[in-house]
């Protein structure tokens, strides 16, 4: 890089000009705009490409801290995206149907997922990151553990807003219920996961994640008929990936004696 470059790369911005981009509301330009402009004097570009630049800059930093509130707000764990996911060896699935999932068609089709595997494989991980991929393509999302997801349901009845949490939980674009019947579903739960899968089916997105296979859902509820009519409606509209393998939470635990997964995150 010439000398000129290098004093132009660090040319402090002056108070004039962050007094004119805090008024715009583009206060964060500054930080990058020495840089930017050193760049573009590098590469001779004319006063409208630098401004592209620029607005292209706070474009990009308005979407991600949008995507961010709006993951925040989704329930989704920032640590948990496809880029933080270790797809270790003795994981055992279908990458190509993986792949399929990260394009986001299945979404785009009104079409859901379901997330099959013992404990510890990266399930509620693999969940989570197709929802921050879907927040960033700009779609509502929400992430719920299963047993919560019921909780808010039975406290609605209880002041009567039950008919509108079903409404709002229905509107979603893609939902996310975590370890589905980990633990047997009542009368009323199971009432409930019928209204919601059949009130979203093949209009919005809904992604399960089990430790258990559909077939054993039915022993997990209180009423057979209900549940299997939206088992029915669930899978024949679903992709199911199955994830084999070891745990990782035994691969990370204290004293563990394979060194190569220390940093592996737990799911």
């Amino acid at each position: 890089m010439s000398t000129h470059t290098r004093t132009a790369a660090t040319e402090p911005v002056g108070t004039d000009m962050i007094r004119l981009l805090k008024a715009l509301k583009l206060g964060a330009l500054a930080d990058t705009l020495p840089e930017r402009a050193a760049l573009a004097r590098q590469h001779q570009l004319s006063h409208i490409g630098f401004l592209e630049v620029l607005l292209a800059d706070e474009v990009n930093r308005r979407e991600s801290r949008s995507a961010t509130l709006r993951a925040t707000k989704a329930g989704l764990d920032p640590a948990m995206a496809f880029d933080t996911w270790n797809a270790l060896d003795d994981l055992r699935y279908d990458r190509t149907l993986l792949g399929d999932l990260t394009s986001l068609r299945f979404l785009d089709n009104q079409q859901s997922a379901i997330v099959l595997g013992p404990v510890g494989v990266g399930k509620t991980h693999l969940a989570t990151a197709l929802g921050h991929m879907a927040i960033r393509r700009r779609h509502s999302v929400l992430f719920a553990r299963s047993d919560k997801l019921f909780t808010r349901l039975r406290a609605a009845r209880l002041d009567n807003t039950v008919d509108a949490e079903i409404r709002r939980l229905t509107a979603i674009d893609v939902l996310i219920i975590d370890d589905f019947a980990l633990r047997p579903l009542d009368a009323t739960e199971t009432n409930d996961f019928y209204e919601l899968i059949v009130e979203r089916h093949k209009k919005k997105t809904t992604i399960v994640t089990s430790n258990r296979e559909p077939s054993e859902w039915l022993t997990m509820t209180a009423d057979t008929l209900l549940a299997q009519s939206a088992i029915d409606r669930l899978t024949s509209n679903a992709h199911t990936l199955v994830v084999e393998g070891p745990s990782y939470r035994q691969r990370t635990r204290p004293g563990a004696v394979d060194a190569d997964t220390d940093n592996t995150h737990p799911q």
